[in-house]
């Protein structure tokens, strides 16, 4: 009997003890759920509060909205072409399906690595002049004393920007073409005239330099409003303390812009690849197609001229896919070893 009863006390005192666990856990799910209510209640009127501060602002962004998302957005469905045998007046959706294998005639194609090595050398050479050029004139101008020198230099930077590449190039035709000034020159000088349109390994110096001369002082703008936000009682210790102008420069202004030019280094490494058309394909002639010919201006002519259109955007996808590629390892590699980047 004694034994029976021991069992039977000890089974109420377990019965009892689960009846408060459970008690217990309910409580505590009972308050997770309570904070997890009142914390989505708290954002959703935080973002009411903002939403009713800001909705102005919002507005203006509508019309940005809008055309992006019919520019870019819309428009994206037209890569399925690429995986068919269009033909102008096909129907997108319902085209015949070649899969890869307008890839694989791209890739087997014997321009391929000559294309590859042209856009590559026209890209990563420009890269290197035009990309530190913007960073070196915003420093200089803002380390200049003479404010109005400053400005003038400035608006004399960014005049050529706005200067059209059809306008640019007829420019370059009447420097550098064969009856141009600077041929008129040579021949002044008891020189022979040379045919810069004309010779190959003209081309990219060309390109280059006129391209950099027409953006860099436009490029310069992000870095110079970056630079205004400098604290100038900084340079006023630098100055006590005895450091010259290039080392304030050095060590206050440069430091300033770093995250800029983490991310303006980050997106210029993601466009790499994408050099417009327009202004090769104006500046092209048969005796410079050996460098002058790049991954943009054979889509051109492939889409275009010969009106294989599926063939055309298969090229460029593959271009696109590359930029992708580049802007997420920049990306990664500026995350890694800074607190610097894009996403």
């Amino acid at each position: 009997m004694k034994e029976r009863l021991r069992e039977a006390q000890g089974e109420q005192a377990f019965d009892g003890v689960d009846q408060t666990t459970g008690a217990v856990g309910e409580a505590m799910s009972g308050q997770v759920a309570e904070k997890a209510r009142l914390a989505d209640k708290f954002r959703r009127s935080r973002f009411a509060r903002n939403f009713k501060r800001n909705w102005t602002y919002l507005l203006f962004l509508i019309p940005a909205v809008v055309v992006t998302f019919i520019f870019a957005y819309i428009p994206i469905y037209g890569i399925l072409i690429a995986f068919q045998d269009y033909m102008p007046g096909d129907s997108i959706l319902n085209g015949y399906w070649i899969g890869f294998q307008n890839f694989e005639e791209f890739f087997g194609n014997y321009v391929f690595w000559d294309l590859m090595i042209n856009t590559f050398l026209l890209c990563i050479l420009g890269f290197i002049i035009g990309f530190p050029l913007p960073i070196i004139v915003a420093l200089m101008l803002n380390s200049t004393k003479n404010k109005k020198l400053s400005k003038f230099l400035q608006t004399l930077f960014n005049g050529p920007h706005f200067i059209s590449l059809v306008v640019l190039v007829g420019m370059l035709y009447l420097f550098f073409g064969r009856y141009g000034l600077v041929n008129n020159i040579i021949e002044s000088v008891g020189g022979e005239r040379y045919s810069f349109f004309l010779e190959s390994e003209a081309f990219r110096p060309m390109y280059i330099l006129s391209s950099n001369w027409q953006d860099f002082g436009w490029s310069s703008i992000v870095y110079l409003a970056a630079l205004s936000g400098v604290d100038q009682s900084q340079h006023e210790a630098a100055t006590i303390d005895g450091a010259s102008r290039f080392q304030r420069v050095l060590h206050v202004d440069f430091p300033a812009i770093a995250p800029i030019v983490s991310v303006m280094l980050i997106m210029s490494i993601g466009g790499l690849m994408g050099v417009g058309y327009e202004k090769v394909l104006l500046m092209q002639t048969d005796g410079n197609l050996v460098t002058s010919e790049i991954i943009a201006t054979y889509v051109y002519k492939q889409g275009i001229q010969n009106l294989r259109q599926g063939y055309a955007t298969a090229v460029g996808l593959f271009n696109s896919v590359i930029n992708l590629v580049l802007l997420i390892i920049a990306n990664t590699v500026s995350k890694r070893f800074s607190e610097n980047s894009l996403f």
